[in-house]
């Protein structure tokens, strides 16, 4: 019986520390990433998938090209590198007008949200 109780309590802190304080968030996070590069991983792995020919994504690499600045040009070919990636900057910077990305000017970042 004590170590139920002894359980639960330990399960009530972890509880605690997760959604009520920022103690947990890098952490959490980390594991997260982990978790995500593993699935994408096993995902390459096994299974075939029908992959759609994309002729925007060379477009896109030329015409920005002319307007990013170098730093900005190399954050991006990495955005670039496969569909996981490019969907992930979508979700986290496309959907809203107030995102800021920490290597894109604003006006880019606008740019780059609209040729996606």
């Amino acid at each position: 019986m004590r170590g139920w109780i002894g359980l639960a309590i330990i399960a009530g802190i972890l509880y605690y520390l997760a959604t009520e304080t920022n103690k947990l968030d890098e952490p959490i996070a980390y594991v997260q990433d982990v978790y995500q590069s593993i699935e994408r991983k096993i995902n390459k792995a096994t299974g075939t998938k029908i992959q759609k020919l994309d002729s925007r994504i060379p477009k896109l690499e030329a015409d920005l090209a002319n307007r990013l600045n170098g730093q900005e040009l190399a954050e991006m070919k990495k955005v670039l590198t496969d569909g996981n990636t490019l969907d992930d900057f979508k979700a986290e910077y496309c959907q809203s007008s107030k995102a800021r990305h920490g290597v894109f000017s604003l006006d880019n970042l606008r740019y780059i949200c609209d040729k996606l």
